[in-house]
């Protein structure tokens, strides 16, 4: 696997462990309210990430090389 893609599979581990590590209790309610959404607005949420996730990734592949 190309070496961008461990270092980005990395800065999401590491952003996705900094929510429950600095701050569990708001977290936990984040999550919590987060599971009572209608299904459609979590799609969209979603979506939405990954969208800006591809425009990241080829920005920054753009950049790099």
């Amino acid at each position: 696997m190309n070496s961008t893609i461990w270092l980005a599979l990395a800065l999401v581990l590491v952003l996705e462990g900094l929510g429950p590590m600095l701050y569990p209790r708001a977290w936990r309610r984040m999550v919590a309210t987060m599971s009572q959404l209608p299904d459609n607005l979590l799609r969209r949420f979603g979506g939405g990430l990954v969208v800006a996730g591809i425009v990241i990734y080829y920005m920054l592949r753009k950049t790099i090389g």
